[in-house]
């Protein structure tokens, strides 16, 4: 029975298609096949036809014969790698050298804990050089006498920030000319430091809203100036010590060594107080409810500045705080889609920061909605949480309700909740009730009347949360190591480890112990320092070491690539995000964050090093913890680099001659040789052009020996090894091959010693990946795959299609070699060919035909005989095409499809790749990178008026009241100041931190890769589309990665379904809202301090709201305006018991 012809549009030119016969049936799909788009034919509809006596007639191919074609395709790429890949001459070439080189194993356990032992050396010798910090500078504190009458030329020291403030012409210290006391240096370039630095001097760095010159910021700077010698002997003790810096409660930095402020183009907002390094080393966890007062009197300036100080506060917290955020007039409600209180890391902090922004004024004021709510949310017990330091933040304008039977009923007698209030906005409201809230309840009581108290006002509860950990004394004394985060002054990505310091003085004899915090100890580990301490090349290309932490971010990972960083946050990558996620990965991260030792080897998917392929690996996980830290360290094997190579080449005159083949004299002979720019010598100069590396690495080679102290004579000895068994490979199997008989570019083999070498030496010109084999996509797919890897050139869809001219463009087709020597098995190195496309193509149209070979003619159908319709001839009605195992097209009977090899099959032909997928050929997987870096988007606002500023209405202009009112005063002071310091209001927050407006942003992209599914045999289908369907026949070809399809041609457009994408996409990431009810496991640290009994809660606020003068507000204006400003008044708000 025949299948009846379609028509659709005009005739094609070519052989008619008088009925399509269905050829046999193969497999049923899989259980993941999508029924829907399929209809697959009865049994009577596979019975071959018989075409009409006296007709010409073509069929779709019967089953049996592209099962043919699938054969010689298979056998082609066989016989061509059998005798130009020289796999089995390889392992010949290895055992005829096996005297050259000693089989070691990788034993995974006691690796593991070696550079755990290792990390943990040297993270302790940075702990004793903070304990000695710390000591030094409570003593040095205990024995300062404080001096009221200190002046600013009374203190010599190197601000780090005024070189860039004397090449601001408009700076205040210029025109104030207060440069007397600072220090002018020099500096030498440390490649350490990636800086110039002073050894001989301290360095410091007061915020930009801090005024240089109050009395408490010169006797900080008194006192901690005896600090320049304790960072001293530290360095002399430890020289690998990176920057040691202790950060004070009241804003100083004081660093070692002296280096110039990396200061920002516009406007620099760091303050060390807001570091995650000093947050965490500051206090203990924190679970904060965060109530802001939306009733209809908050308006317009005084919302923005909540809104504003709302964001200021979520920055003070870290990943081992947790938060919600809740408005509330008559009724309390989050403002956010969190129901309770959540992890306060970067995505869920940005949740909070846009809701913020949606908050409206409307109806009265309820502080009790407000508490309620608030006491409620850290009642929650069936939710994970800090379960340390309970505080609720209020902002609000005022009120006269205390609301006493709230605190009753919630939190008194024990207090364990601190609420702190801030009275925001320039207003004539009491703030008597607000102060009473905060003093009877152990918090404290804020001001902000305007834009320049946030950034102050909210961080300085710190100081509060402090008091327990300093009335603890040394049992609060305990180093802590950060998240990962980018180091300020330009040392890459860092942890520190922190150790508070505490006031060990007292008012007066017998007095109560002093419970101030004075601030934080700190030094940085650069993470390229931990990474020295991991074997790099004797796991091989796909093993590797990681580290976690307690919140299951990476410490170490090789996929910890952050590619842009924002100094105000931690890199906080999870391990689960790093990897891609399943169930034995989060029983693995679970242990590891429990501190425990394990074991497991698991089946996984892996993403390849360029991501567009996906691969189903074994793997072996070996894990132990790092005693003393809060980090836990992994090691990942794949069973092939159980064992590895290690060269031993004592004869020196073996040396000599394999070394001979790595000179460009030797290339035209023995091919191009690309070496892995590793680090071979202390003294061999990097570069990113191969030619200049290799020409720095022969010219050291001449005046060192491998055997070089000055080297690494491991890396050295396998590196001349594999030179010599490459050349070997060369000498017997490539040099007497013909490539252009089998229609090759080149012949190539790369090594675990870093050799990359390639055949002809002609063909270096257009090779073009990576030079280390390690880093090199084909070379870590080829390891982790049995057979023939195909690998096509990469296109992108929006740059032009492929140019096939000079026979350029080529396909690489790789094999890993398996070495068995005894009992042990390991892969050392690739081979590979690289197949001219367009003489494939020709030659895959007569290896899917009914040719037997390309000199034969065509088979012609006559009158009176029925054909099978083959790829070649009928090559106007059939597509035939080889799709890799990731969906992107390798080859194609199609001309006109050459120059889209290497693109994603849907691009080439959406309706059948979209049948593939559906019926199992392909599975997606949708995974996210977090670390990726985008454009910068343009502004949202697009208006004259400057940011940040409240416009009225125009019945607050006919309002008496207002004008009268302070908020009115406070608009006309800031419209005034914008007037003249218009940068202030001009920019936002990556600008002020120096940011150009072009630099790329860090954000979320999703990514989709797709990989062969569960159908493994030949399978036959129809595209059910009415008189548009499509037969279509799809087979994997055995040892290779490859998919051959054969499909009728479309001939209508009206069946296009929807097309899959593979291309990486701009995404918001997972929807947060539904993660937080599933938190990922997670540990905070192991001690809290957050009750002591002694407390004194006496000082918890007493601000004062002043009336504002209409004379003195004008007569600043006019000096402003005028260009006389006043001297400058302290600008932090120092309580009385700052006093040092």
């Amino acid at each position: 029975m025949a299948v009846p012809a379609r028509t659709c549009g005009a005739s094609r030119p070519g052989p008619a298609r008088t009925a399509r016969p269905w050829p046999g049936r193969g497999p049923q799909p899989g259980p993941g096949a999508r029924r829907s788009l399929w209809l697959l034919l009865p049994p009577l509809l596979l019975l071959p036809l018989l075409a009409a006596p006296g007709s010409s007639a073509y069929s779709f191919p019967q089953q049996h014969t592209m099962q043919h074609w699938a054969r010689r395709l298979e056998q082609e790429v066989d016989g061509v790698m059998r005798i130009f890949g020289g796999v089995q001459q390889l392992r010949e070439i290895y055992k005829d050298n096996r005297n050259l080189f000693e089989v070691q194993e990788n034993e995974p356990q006691k690796l593991v804990e070696k550079v755990a032992g290792d990390i943990e050396s040297l993270l302790d010798r940075k702990v004793q050089a903070l304990k000695r910090l710390a000591d030094a500078a409570e003593n040095f504190q205990k024995a300062h006498r404080w001096q009221d009458n200190i002046k600013e030329e009374d203190i010599l020291y190197y601000d780090a920030k005024a070189d860039a403030e004397l090449d601001d012409p408009e700076s205040e210290d210029v025109e104030r000319g207060s440069k007397a006391s600072t220090l002018r240096l020099d500096f030498i370039e440390d490649p350490n430091f990636k800086n110039k630095v002073n050894y001989s001097y301290t360095a410091v760095q007061i915020p930009t809203d801090i005024y240089k010159g109050s009395t408490v910021i010169l006797n900080e700077l008194n006192w901690t100036e005896a600090l320049e010698n304790v960072f001293m002997e530290n360095r002399r003790q430890d020289p690998t010590l990176l920057w040691q810096v202790f950060g004070s409660a009241t804003g100083v930095t004081r660093y070692y060594p002296a280096t110039p402020w990396r200061a920002p183009k516009k406007i620099d907002l760091y303050d060390v107080r807001r570091r995650p390094w000093y947050i965490q080393g500051a206090s203990s966890p924190k679970d904060m409810v965060i109530i802001v007062d939306v009733s209809g009197s908050v308006s317009g300036l005084t919302l923005k500045l909540m809104k504003t100080s709302v964001c200021e506060m979520l920055d003070t917290l870290s990943d081992d705080d947790y938060v919600n955020v809740a408005s509330f007039n008559e009724k309390a409600q989050p403002v956010s889609c969190f129901t309770h209180l959540v992890q306060a890391n970067v995505r869920n902090k940005k949740v909070f920061k846009e809701a913020v922004q949606g908050m409206v004024a409307k109806g009265t004021t309820g502080y009790k909605a407000g508490f309620e709510y608030a006491f409620d949310q850290l009642q929650n017990s069936n939710i994970t949480r800090a379960n340390c330091n309970k505080m609720i933040m209020m902002f609000t304008d005022g009120g006269e309700d205390r609301v006493q039977d709230v605190f009753e009923k919630y939190n008194w007698p024990n207090r364990t909740v601190r609420v702190f209030t801030f009275s925001v906005g320039q207003h004539n409201y009491d703030v008597t009730p607000l102060q009473w809230m905060a003093c009877a309840n152990k918090g404290y009581y804020f001001e902000i009347p305007s834009i320049g108290a946030i950034r102050i006002n909210t961080q300085e509860y710190l100081d509060v949360l402090g008091r327990p950990m300093v009335l603890a004394g040394k049992e609060a004394k305990q180093v802590q190591w950060t998240n990962v985060y980018e180091d300020a002054l330009g040392l890459g990505l860092v942890v520190t480890g922190t150790l508070p310091v505490f006031n060990l003085t007292q008012d007066g004899p017998g007095e109560k112990k002093n419970q101030l915090i004075l601030g934080v100890m700190g030094i940085d580990v650069a993470l390229n320092d931990i990474k020295r301490l991991t074997p790099n090349y004797t796991l091989g290309a796909n093993g590797y070491v990681f580290a976690i932490d307690l919140n299951g971010y990476v410490l170490l990972h090789p996929n910890l690539k952050p590619q842009t960083t924002n100094f105000r946050e931690p890199v906080t990558l999870d391990f689960l995000d790093a990897e891609l996620e399943d169930e034995n990965k989060e029983e693995i991260r679970r242990s590891m964050i429990d501190g425990n030792k394990g074991h497991k080897q698991i089946r996984t998917l892996v993403k390849s090093l360029d991501e567009r392929y996906i691969d189903e690996v074994i793997r072996n996980y070996t894990w132990v913890p790092i005693r003393s830290t809060n980090y836990s360290l992994g090691l990942v094997l794949p069973p092939y680099s159980t064992f590895y190579l290690q060269a031993n080449l004592s004869d020196q005159i073996l040396q000599v001659k394999y070394f001979e083949f790595l000179l460009p004299s030797s290339f035209e002979s023995e091919g191009h040789v690309f070496i892995a720019p590793r680090e071979y010598c202390k003294d061999l100069n990097a570069s990113d052009n191969n030619t200049e590396f290799l020409k720095n690495f022969i010219e050291l080679m001449e005046k060192v020996t491998p055997d070089s102290k000055q080297c690494n004579n491991f890396l050295l000895h396998n590196l001349i090894l594999d030179t010599g068994i490459t050349q070997q490979l060369v000498e017997r199997v490539w040099r007497d091959q013909d490539l252009n008989t089998y229609s090759l570019l080149a012949v190539f083999a790369a090594t675990d010693g870093g050799i990359t070498r390639v055949f002809p030496n002609k063909a270096a010109e257009d090779w073009t990946e990576n030079p280390e084999p390690f880093n090199a996509s084909f070379y870590r797919r080829s390891l982790d795959n049995h057979g023939y890897v195909f690998k096509p050139p990469h296109q992108d869809t929006l740059l032009r299609p492929l140019e096939l001219e000079n026979d350029t463009v080529g396909i690489l087709v790789s094999t890993a070699v398996e070495l068995s020597l005894g009992r042990r098995t390991l892969r050392p190195a690739v081979v590979g060919v690289k197949l001219d496309l367009e003489a494939w193509a020709e030659k895959f149209k007569v290896l899917a035909s009914n040719r037997t070979h390309q000199d034969q003619p065509q088979k012609q159908c006559g009158p009176s005989s029925h054909c099978e319709m083959d790829c070649e001839v009928n090559n106007e009605d059939l597509l035939c095409v080889l799709i890799d195992d990731g969906g992107f097209l390798v080859l194609s009977n199609q001309n006109h499809q050459w120059d889209q090899v290497g693109r994603f099959f849907s691009e080439v032909d959406a309706n059948l790749m979209l049948a593939l997928y559906n019926n199992s050929f392909y599975t997606r997987k949708e995974s996210y990178d977090y670390q990726a870096a985008c454009a910068p988007q343009p502004p949202g606002n697009l208006g004259a008026a400057p940011r940040g500023v409240f416009v009225p209405t125009i019945a607050d202009f006919l309002n008496l009241a207002w004008w009268t009112s302070a908020a009115a005063w406070s608009l006309f002071q800031q419209l005034l100041y914008g007037l003249i310091y218009h940068s202030w209001f001009q920019a936002d927050a990556a600008e002020a931190e120096g940011s150009p407006e072009t630099r790329e942003s860090s954000c979320v992209m999703k990514q989709t890769q797709y990989y062969f599914g569960s159908v493994n045999a030949s399978y036959n289908a129809i595209i059910d589309c009415g008189n548009c369907s499509r037969l279509f026949h799809a087979q994997r070809l055995t040892n290779t990665n490859l998919l051959f399809v054969v499909a009728e041609k479309p001939l209508c457009s009206q069946c296009e379904a929807g097309r899959l994408l593979q291309k990486e996409t701009h995404s918001d990431g997972p929807e947060q809202c539904e993660l937080v009810q599933r938190p990922r496991y997670r540990r905070g640290p192991h001690i809290c301090f957050d009750y002591n009994a002694t407390e004194d809660t006496s000082d918890c606020g007493r601000g004062a709201s002043f009336p504002p003068s209409l004379g003195v507000l004008v007569s600043l204006q006019l000096l402003l305006l005028l260009g006389l400003p006043p001297r400058p008044q302290p600008q932090v708000q120092v309580h009385a018991s700052r006093r040092l």
